[in-house]
């Protein structure tokens, strides 16, 4: 099959994403991309959970080694009987899935997905390796071209000649957003990206995948956007979402709310992509995860506070919807107050699959 990976940056495809062969699953180390590249290789299903709580990836690359991560769980059993290969798997899946608790929700779609992959392998005798190796390259498939959709959405609402800042690492969006704006003669769009610490997500992953697609990009201190916002003429703030709840709020990396409160200011419309989350029928149903406080306190290992200060690292901050102009999804783009309808046209989620 022709995979939805062809021709986007380095980061973006498969298999410098997370991938299973040999068993293991090598991922890509984003904590020191793009200055080194560096794989971690996980040997078995708890050195994939561990990575995921390492944040040895991020952004929508948890879903991807989700998927590899069921592979090894697969190649882990392969040897048992059914109904002991169909216990460990699915142990396997929800260890995967709830690695970040905010996140809890969509990963189990995934790891659901590759469970009834391996399921239907079993009934039919057939490897469940290669059926869950085949249902993540199919579900990757098909999330890229739902995303290629979101971004032709996105492109519309941005002049050419325009500027667009962004927050943290949006993924495939980015890509498919540089994509679309070289397909429509946008090319001259200029890009900013926040840095997006205490990760760098913004300088490192999304600035990256920016210049590989061949864009005009600019990296600023979290502390600039407003500045930038008045200064350089932004004309659209964008950012994907680790759950957008059905009642409109937007959960994502921290810092997300504050720009989108100096857009507001600057009369910039917010665009967050992605499929509104079913199961988030309200924001309070969602937790935000708390990380390691200490790690504020220094800059890619370096120690920058002094010693006895403390520190407080919430990942995920919340949006209110009218501070969200709208929610681009692969059908269009919707009011935060009318995500009901995404679903009861006959939609399907972001990461949501029929293969």
């Amino acid at each position: 099959m022709e995979r939805a990976d062809k021709d986007l940056a380095f980061m973006l495809q498969y298999e410098n994403i997370a991938w299973f062969d040999g068993g293991e699953v090598r991922i890509l180390d984003r904590r020191v991309y793009p200055r080194e590249i560096r794989f971690v290789r996980c040997k078995d299903v708890a050195a994939v959970v561990q990575a995921l709580r390492d944040m040895v990836t991020q952004s929508a690359g948890p879903y991807t080694a989700a998927g590899a991560g069921m592979a090894l769980a697969a190649y882990e059993c392969r040897d048992k009987t059914k109904t002991e290969q169909l216990e460990h798997l699915t142990v396997s899946a929800e260890r995967i899935a709830t690695a970040r608790p905010t996140t809890a929700s969509r990963m189990r779609l995934i790891t659901g997905g590759a469970l009834a992959a391996a399921k239907t392998a079993l009934e039919t005798d057939a490897s469940t390796i290669d059926a869950i190796q085949n249902y993540l390259i199919g579900a990757n498939n098909m999330r890229y071209n739902k995303v290629y959709r979101m971004a032709q959405y996105l492109c519309d609402m941005i002049p050419a000649g325009g500027a667009v800042m962004t927050q943290c690492f949006g993924e495939t969006i980015v890509g498919q957003m540089c994509r679309v704006l070289k397909e429509t003669n946008k090319s001259g769009v200029r890009i900013f990206c926040p840095e997006t610490r205490p990760y760098f997500q913004g300088a490192r992953l999304t600035a990256t995948v920016c210049r590989d697609m061949g864009m005009d990009v600019t990296v600023i201190t979290d502390n600039m956007p407003a500045f930038v916002m008045a200064k350089e003429g932004i004309d659209v703030f964008t950012s994907a979402a680790d759950a957008i709840c059905m009642d409109g709020h937007v959960i994502n990396k921290v810092g997300t709310f504050q720009i989108a409160i100096a857009a507001k200011y600057h009369g910039i419309p917010y665009f967050v992509t992605g499929a509104p989350d079913k199961v988030h029928t309200k924001v309070s149903e969602v937790p935000i995860e708390m990380r390691d406080p200490d790690f504020v306190l220094q800059a890619m290992g370096t120690r920058t506070a002094a010693d006895g200060v403390k520190g407080y690292y919430p990942a995920f901050d919340v949006t209110p919807p009218h501070l969200v102009s709208g929610v681009v999804t692969d059908t269009g783009i919707y009011s935060p107050y009318d995500l009901d309808r995404y679903y009861s046209s006959g939609n399907m989620g972001e990461y949501e699959m029929v293969i």
